[in-house]
């Protein structure tokens, strides 16, 4: 073998920290983000709250009264630049970040006398109790004996987030009966059991701890007050009836029960008075809210964007600190310069991804004008290789910048990613959006009779009529996105 040397040429691409980062950031929802930027402010001492600064500043001028405006620091790229950025002339819709948040949620998140003193910390700090807390609350007040008490607590275990049990009644009794072996205590019958799950099916929510749809209804009715129009009624129906009822076959439903249709009327109405799953009235867990990312209002007949400055921190790098980089010695000189770098870096991939944000939300806006000011049925068909393509951003980057990132209109908080849907051709050779087309579905099934509900077959050829032309399966697809049921089961006796 001879030795030779080959010289090759390959191309690759690789990701500095930095941009990791900020494609990293980038794709963050906004409460992920708050816990990132507050993650960076406890590790790195370079970086603080803009807040905090410009209080000490505020503090600073009150007391010693050395400080002007034209002392402030410009190492911080300020909404304004931002919206003066070139990309913000070449697009129609106007940039705003001149307006105040709070004029849009000045009522909901801010007391009305504005006095902290005043604020409700009980309210703001309260528990919102799951559903087998409020059981066990009502069965701590309840004046049972110890084994009663410990039966209650089983079968509160047993009750799912809907408020049936999740185990039949012999299982649970057996459940207790090994307890209680292992304790060395006599054990329990069947019967006992029941006893106590008859009274838990008596707390609030009324029909709780059922072991079915029937049970749980009747509870209902039983529980009511016996002079209930049509009480007696509803008890038949559901007790003997419930399948009839459930696939609307009324015809059926009046010859064997008996009742005329006008007494059905009522009976089916109180009916659906009732609570089928009774958990689900009392709060499982504490709600989530979302903080939307960018507000659009329109103010003097132009729709406006701008980010929402309170969703998350604003931090700017300490500069008491930075200037120790200069003194000292060559261990704190090298412990300062890596984390005034990092603090820069993270503070540029912050600017980025909202000057990124705030260039996508315009041009979503920008296409979807008539949504903002007509509604959902004259959304216009969007996909994400528009948007990339005026913003001259990879496709990837505009999935990234659309997902768990919501905007505020006045029609509503809508994720970005609810702007895009795919398009149907209509026979004038145009195009409507999958979105729009929904609209028009669930207003032609809101003017319907109900005697006579619309069939998709029905709802193809009305929406033919309007020059859209869509299959009936594709009907029956969209009308099943939005959990409306099929004519049969639409159907109702008024």
């Amino acid at each position: 073998m001879k030795a030779s040397l080959q010289l090759k040429v390959n191309q690759q691409l690789s990701m500095t920290p930095q941009l990791q980062q900020a494609i990293r950031l980038l794709q963050l929802s906004t409460l992920d983000l708050q816990q990132e930027i507050q993650q960076a402010l406890d590790s790195n001492p370079l970086l603080e709250l803009e807040e905090e600064f410009e209080q000490a500043e505020t503090d600073a001028s009150n007391l010693d009264d050395v400080i002007t405006p034209d002392d402030k620091s410009n190492d911080q790229l300020t909404d304004e630049q931002l919206a003066d950025s070139d990309w913000h002339e070449e697009i129609p819709v106007e940039l705003a970040t001149d307006s105040s948040w709070d004029d849009i949620y000045q009522s909901s998140t801010t007391p009305a006398t504005g006095h902290a003193d005043e604020f409700d910390f009980d309210a703001h700090n309260s528990h919102e109790p799951s559903l087998q807390e409020h059981l066990e609350w009502q069965l701590n007040v309840s004046r049972l004996s110890d084994i009663d008490q410990f039966i209650g607590a089983s079968i509160i275990d047993a009750v799912d987030e809907r408020g049936y049990l999740s185990q039949t009644l012999s299982e649970i009794t057996q459940g207790i009966n090994g307890n209680l072996i292992q304790q060395e205590q006599d054990v329990i019958e069947e019967y006992e059991t029941q006893a106590v799950l008859t009274l838990i099916q008596q707390f609030d929510p009324i029909g709780v701890a059922a072991q079915d749809l029937r049970e749980c209804l009747l509870i209902q009715l039983k529980y009511s007050p016996t002079d209930t129009p049509w009480r007696e009624g509803a008890i038949a129906i559901v007790d003997k009836y419930l399948d009839l009822l459930g696939s609307h076959d009324y015809s059926t439903l009046r010859r064997r029960s008996g009742y005329k249709e006008t007494e059905l009327v009522h009976i089916v109405e109180l009916i659906t008075q009732l609570q089928p799953e009774p958990g689900v009235s009392i709060a499982s867990s504490q709600a989530d809210y979302v903080i939307p990312d960018v507000m659009v209002q329109k103010i003097d007949k132009v729709w406006k964007v701008s980010l929402n400055p309170n969703c998350a921190p604003k931090i700017r790098i300490n500069q008491q600190y930075a200037n120790f980089g200069g003194s000292g010695n060559a261990s704190d000189k090298s412990y300062i310069k890596n984390h005034l770098q990092e603090a820069r870096w993270f503070i540029k991939s912050l600017e980025s991804r909202n000057e990124t944000l705030l260039k996508v939300s315009a041009r979503i806006c920008e296409i979807q004008q008539k949504f903002l000011e007509h509604g959902e049925e004259e959304m216009k068909p969007l996909v994400l290789a528009e948007v990339a393509e005026h913003v001259e951003m990879h496709e990837s980057t505009i999935s990234r910048v659309t997902t768990q990132k919501y905007m505020h209109t006045p029609r509503g908080i809508f994720e970005l990613k609810y702007f895009f849907s795919s398009h149907v051709a209509t026979a004038s050779g145009g195009e409507c959006s999958s979105t729009a087309i929904r609209a028009i579905i669930k207003k032609f099934i809101a003017l319907e009779s109900t005697r006579k509900p619309l069939s998709d077959s029905k709802l193809t050829d009305m929406l033919e009529s309007q020059g859209i032309n869509v299959a009936r399966r594709t009907i029956a697809k969209y009308r099943e996105s939005m959990n409306i049921p099929p004519s049969n089961e639409r159907k109702r006796l008024n």
